[in-house]
Formats: structure tokens, sequence, C-alpha cells
């Protein structure tokens, strides 16, 4: 009876440990194209926050990198979880069920892209690679319009500052955003040329679902700021923040099926969501802290899937 009893408390206890979520890093941020999942990549695979409690994802404990969903797709990079004997770095990926599974499609074991987005409803694949590979001749602005079939370079006209983070328009293959120290940068020539929308440091770009806008975070006499700008510029709205103290937004995302609804994450780990256009916020975890809840399942195995391989 006694064993038995402690026993089952060390099942429990197992149980709890292994449904807590903690977010050891963040690597992007983004709703499931039914709108019921916020995705949030981090060292240990994928995070989940969907009714209001948070799991782990079904599939592999990989470090995601570079991470951005899609209407039909979920783009990553990043590194195998230890002990998966897969090879180093990942190269760009692509999953068709949720991140359970991952289709290797270019760039196996040359390339991790930290910097990386997709456009919602065209696919289009923006990178910025830190240095030569196989495809890629020199570091540097890339595309791919095919799931890295093929791979274009951007010569990046006008583009100052350091990078901080790339964004796509929803629709529009050739309209991209990338945030620097010095500005919030546009193209509409697949990355030939920007022009500069914003100055000063920014932080976190996104395209508005409605393709009309782009929001970025930045900084303004010492106060951080979320803005929200049209794409042909002019008539730029500050929208209101939670209190951030030593921080900065990371990210932004919007729900596609409630587009009322945002979520943000810190460079500190914190994510926050409104359910009224930024207007009000909600805080769902704190430096990296989340609610204990039952995980939504796993699955065996690696979850990766061989695409293009003759492109690797």
């Amino acid at each position: 009876m006694i064993k038995a009893l402690v026993a089952s408390i060390v099942v429990c206890f197992a149980a709890l440990a292994h449904a807590q979520v903690t977010l050891v890093h963040v690597h992007g941020l983004s709703y499931s194209a039914d709108g019921k999942r916020l995705m949030i990549p981090s060292h240990f695979g994928l995070a989940i926050y969907e009714n209001a409690k948070w799991s782990k994802a079904p599939g592999p404990e990989h470090d995601y990198m570079g991470f951005s969903g899609t209407a039909r797709y979920i783009y990553s990079s990043g590194h195998p979880a230890p002990g998966s004997g897969l090879v180093n770095p990942f190269g760009l990926l692509r999953s068709r069920d949720g991140g359970k599974t991952w289709d290797k499609l270019a760039l196996e074991g040359e390339s991790d892209f930290h910097m990386m987005t997709a456009g919602w409803n065209s696919n289009a694949v923006y990178v910025w690679n830190a240095e030569p590979n196989s495809r890629m001749s020199a570091s540097g602005l890339y595309y791919t319009l095919d799931d890295g079939s093929t791979w274009k370079p951007a010569s990046a006209k006008e583009l100052a500052g350091d990078l901080r983070a790339i964004a796509v328009h929803p629709d529009d293959p050739g309209t991209l955003a990338i945030a620097t120290s010095e500005g919030l940068f546009i193209s509409r020539d697949h990355g030939g040329r920007f022009s500069k929308l914003a100055s000063g440091a920014t932080f976190a770009p996104f395209f508005d679902l409605d393709g009309k806008h782009i929001w970025h975070a930045g900084f303004a006499a010492g106060k951080q700021l979320l803005i929200r700008i049209p794409i042909t510029g002019g008539g730029r709205m500050q929208l209101a923040l939670p209190p951030l103290q030593q921080d900065a937004v990371g990210f932004l995302t919007q729900n596609p099926t409630a587009q009322t609804e945002y979520a943000i994450a810190t460079y500190q780990r914190d994510v926050y969501i409104s359910t009224d256009r930024a207007r009000s916020w909600k805080q769902i975890a704190r430096r990296g802290q989340t609610d204990l809840v039952a995980p939504t399942g796993s699955t065996s195995g690696n979850g990766l899937n061989h695409q293009h391989d003759k492109h690797n």
C-alpha cells in the first residue's frame, strides 16, 4: 500500500515536471492559422498558449530559430535536440502540421538563420545570412519564393544600422521591412533598395494582416513605444505598451481569425496578449515562467522529413 502510494506520488511529480513550460529563450512568435494557439519557439521545443493554458507542443524539442508562421506552414531554422543524431544546423525547415514534423528544405548542415521571416499568404521567405554557404556566395539579405529551391540576393541599398529583425508583407512577396539600430526601413523591390519610415533604434517590425500598416517598437526620450504606420508613410499612431523594465519588445504578431488580438514577447521573455488592438495587455509569461498544465501529447522520433534533398 505504502509502496504504491509512493510510486503514485513519484509519477505525479514526474508528470508535473514534464508539464512545466519554461521559455528558456524566445526565438519567435506566431499564431496558428486557425487562431487558436499562440506558438513560441524556445531552446527546448515549441511552447503553446491555448485556452488560457500553456503546454508543450507535440514533436521534437529542437532549438528552433528564425521561427515564422504562415497561413499554410511554419518555417524555421536552428539546431537539433541533443542526442537526436540529426545534422546541425538545420538550414531551412518547413512544418505542415503545426510543428509535429518538419521537412528539410535547404542548406542542412550549413546555415542557421536567426533572422528570418515568411509572408503570411505568399510564403516568401527572407533571411539574413551571416556567412557564405553553398547557395549564397556572401553574407547579407537573401530570399526564396519556392521553399528554398532557389535563392536570390538582395542588394539592400540605403539600409543603415545594425539589423534587429525582418518582416515581409502578408501578400506582396516584394515588400519587406527591416528594423535596425538607426530606424525602420521598407523596400518594395525584394530588398533591392530601402527607404526610411522611422528614425532611431527600432525593434519587432510586423506587417498587419490587413496589408496596409506596419508596426514596430522603439524608444523616444527614454520611453518605450509601440507604433503603427501606414506602409505608404505618415499618419503614425502610438499605441499602449505594458510597463517594461530594462526590457524591449522583441516580437509582435496578430491573430489571423480575431484581428483585434495581438501578442508581444520581450527580450526578457515576458509575453502579453491584447484583445483590443493594443489598448490594454494581459501578461501570460513573466521572465519565461508560465503556468503548469497537462501536456498536449508527444510523438516519437525526430519529426524531420527530407524534402528537396537535391538542393542540400
